[in-house]
């Protein structure tokens, strides 16, 4: 162990680092996000504008930024240089689990405890995408590092791999994005062709050895066979 910190509160729900530096995001169950040097074992700023605890956080690859999300149903972008939230999004309905940024394009991916999983353009600030397909909560979504693919996990004991292809190509360019869903306010565009399901992964619960099998569920040539621990989700 390097490095060992501590924090006032009683959960911390979430944490990254931050691309280039030596820094690291923690989000906290008391709603406060901690910015620190983990090689200076100092504490480098704090932002508190969450009601409730913070669950998503994640630093930009390239911009000054990091994008928070909580149970107050909100995501939230901010710049660390200015030291503020520079927007929320609003249109989950129940607590955000995860949220990343596309290495690529400006776009937000979030889960939630709605079912959901959203893809906003945080340069227009609205939502362009919305899956829909699990019936519990969706406890975490990530793109894909380098093609058009977003997976997603949920307490329906699946997993879901998503082909976001159609998206990507209503956009030629990063900078295409902004205009091309400029006037689109949290539109649900699952059932186009801007989304749809690649691949489930069962997940049947072992309860003697409390690991969890995956087996993918699919219309392809090939099955997926591995295991995965997991911890306290809640």
């Amino acid at each position: 162990m390097l490095t060992k910190f501590e924090t006032k509160s009683a959960r911390v729900k979430g944490l990254s680092f931050h691309p280039k530096r030596p820094w690291i995001l923690t989000s906290l169950h008391n709603g406060v996000i901690q910015l620190w040097d983990y090689r200076m074992c100092t504490l480098i700023d704090k932002f508190d504008e969450h009601d409730g605890p913070v669950r998503g956080i994640d630093f930009h690859k390239q911009q000054p930024l990091f994008v928070s999300g909580g149970d107050d149903y909100k995501i939230k972008v901010w710049n660390y240089k200015l030291r503020r939230c520079l927007f929320t999004l609003l249109g989950h309905l129940d607590y955000i689990r995860t949220t990343f940024f596309h290495h690529e394009y400006p776009w937000i991916l979030s889960a939630s405890d709605d079912q959901t999983i959203r893809v906003w353009n945080w340069q227009s600030r609205t939502c362009v995408c919305v899956l829909t397909g699990h019936n519990h909560y969706v406890m975490c979504a990530q793109f894909h590092p380098s093609e058009d693919l977003v997976v997603s996990a949920s307490l329906d004991q699946t997993v879901r791999v998503w082909d976001i292809s159609g998206l990507r190509k209503k956009n030629l360019s990063p900078g295409a994005v902004e205009s091309d869903v400029r006037g689109i306010t949290g539109v649900d565009l699952f059932g186009t062709t801007d989304a749809v399901v690649k691949h489930v992964l069962e997940v049947p619960i072992s309860t003697a050895s409390g690991w969890y099998g995956l087996n993918c569920n699919r219309k392809s040539q090939h099955v997926v066979h591995f295991f995965i621990p997991l911890t306290n989700i809640y």
